[in-house]
């Protein structure tokens, strides 16, 4: 069939290990018209509490996904026959400034979504929702989030200071940028400093499903719930990769024993077709424990099934 618009290099006319490192072989292209979704990269982690590194996680990403293909077998989508796709390099930094590198990524992003882009992220560590957030709202005002996690990050603070990746959502929902009665996170585990922490974040209105209730309830379960809670409220789906268990995600900044397969994230994500997703990330890949490159194959594949979201939504819509 016919690509709508910008598609990938043709991989029967061009091996898939030559090029430029783009994701999945797009142009590399940043003006926007005649685009419907564009891959930026966030290369920050000055946000981080423990490991870092996931400033390189962009780069690491873009190159596992140079053995993505344009058909969703799984989802029964080609997609590139109902998006237009690009990617869009990088947004501006300020390594080690937390507060300057907010400014700058909302700066960067205001403007994608204000042509109409759906702006796919890679980061970077989770801090990045933020300022992300912060653009989204501008143009779309309070939306749904739909955050896969193994943490909450809706902390208060840590040694004292509010912007960090633990605590992006709380900040968030303060700011008014998201609508709390319509998210939902997903796949909270692991220890925590209080047994009050996930009441903290229930508290402002959430709705927390931790890996154990999800396992209990089933991915169908889930996956109405997660329906349910967003409906036709315009949502962000924030994809932090520790939502993986550690051996299918071992690069990464914070790791949590007991989590889901790639497989089930997968199944998760096709779940959420029909969606109106105007944003989302794929954070958290640290490429330096990353043995082969597991970590950075599992973020492609996450947001090739959000391109694939776009895609359904722009098909049947």
């Amino acid at each position: 069939m016919t690509p709508k618009g910008y598609a990938p290099a043709n991989s029967f006319e061009s091996p898939r290990f030559s090029g430029v490192r783009t994701f999945m072989r797009l142009p590399l292209v940043r003006d926007l018209e005649g685009v419907d979704v564009a891959f930026l990269g966030v290369p920050f982690d000055t946000g981080a509490s423990f490991r870092v590194g996931a400033r390189f996680g962009p780069e690491a990403v873009r190159s596992a996904s140079h053995l993505l293909r344009p058909f969703n077998a799984g989802a029964g989508v080609d997609i590139f026959e109902h998006v237009s796709a690009v990617d869009a390099g990088d947004v501006s930094v300020v390594p080690g400034f937390i507060a300057d590198s907010f400014t700058r990524i909302e700066a960067d992003l205001r403007p994608v979504y204000a042509a109409g882009v759906v702006p796919l992220v890679m980061g970077g560590d989770h801090s990045i929702a933020l300022p992300e957030l912060r653009a989204a709202a501008a143009t779309h005002g309070p939306l749904a989030l739909v955050h896969f996690d193994s943490h909450s990050d809706t902390w208060d603070s840590y040694f004292g200071h509010p912007l960090n990746h633990g605590t992006p959502f709380r900040r968030a929902i303060e700011e008014g940028l998201i609508a709390p009665e319509k998210s939902i996170q997903l796949g909270i585990r692991g220890p925590l400093y209080a047994a009050s922490d996930l009441d903290d974040a229930r508290a402002l209105g959430l709705t927390v499903l931790t890996t154990d209730d999800m396992r209990e309830m089933g991915l169908r379960e889930v996956i109405a719930q997660a329906q349910a809670r967003v409906g036709a409220t315009r949502a962000f789906v924030s994809f932090d990769i520790d939502f993986l268990d550690p051996a299918f995600a071992p690069g990464t900044g914070t790791p949590e024993v007991g989590g889901f397969t790639t497989w089930e994230a997968q199944q998760l994500l096709r779940g959420l077709a029909g969606i109106d997703v105007v944003g989302a990330d794929m954070v958290e890949v640290l490429p330096a424990h990353d043995p082969a490159a597991i970590t950075a194959f599992a973020g492609a594949a996450v947001l090739f099934e959000l391109l694939t979201l776009v895609a359904i939504r722009r098909r049947d819509s």
